[in-house]
C-alpha cells in the first residue's frame, strides 16, 4: 500500500491550492479516505474525509472552504483548499484508516499561507 501526497506550497491569505494523494496497492473504491493536518506544536487533526459512496465530513474550520473529492478511475482524492487563511498552515497528510487492521499515512505535504 502506498499514498503519495502532493500539491503544497506556498499560498497568500485568501487564495487557493489544491492538494491531491494518489493511492497504489488497494481497491481504492471501497475505502473511506481522508486528510489530516499537523501544525507546529500542534496534535495531528481531521481536515476532512469521503466514504466510498462519496459521503463528506469536514473539521468545523474548513467548513465552505475546502472541499474533499476522490476520483476512482485515478484512485486519487484531492483537497481543495480556497480562501486560504494563515492558521491552515500545516503539513497536510492523506489517511487510508482502517485498512487490514491499521492506518496507512502517506508523506506530508507542507501548506503555508503567508503573504
Amino acid at each position: 500500500v502506498q499514498l503519495q501526497a502532493f500539491g503544497g506550497g506556498l499560498v497568500q491569505p485568501g487564495g487557493s491550492l489544491r492538494l491531491s494523494c494518489s493511492t497504489s496497492g488497494i481497491k481504492f473504491s471501497i475505502n473511506t479516505m481522508a486528510w489530516y493536518r499537523q501544525a507546529p506544536g500542534n496534535q495531528r487533526e481531521l481536515v476532512a474525509s469521503i466514504s466510498s459512496g462519496g459521503t463528506t465530513n469536514y473539521a468545523l474550520s474548513v467548513v465552505g472552504r475546502f472541499t474533499i473529492s476522490r476520483d476512482n478511475a485515478k484512485n486519487t482524492v484531492t483537497l481543495q483548499m480556497n480562501s486560504v487563511r494563515p492558521e491552515d498552515t500545516a503539513v497536510y497528510y492523506c489517511q487510508l484508516p482502517n485498512f487490514r487492521g491499521r492506518h496507512y499515512w502517506g508523506e506530508g505535504t507542507l501548506v503555508t499561507v503567508s503573504s
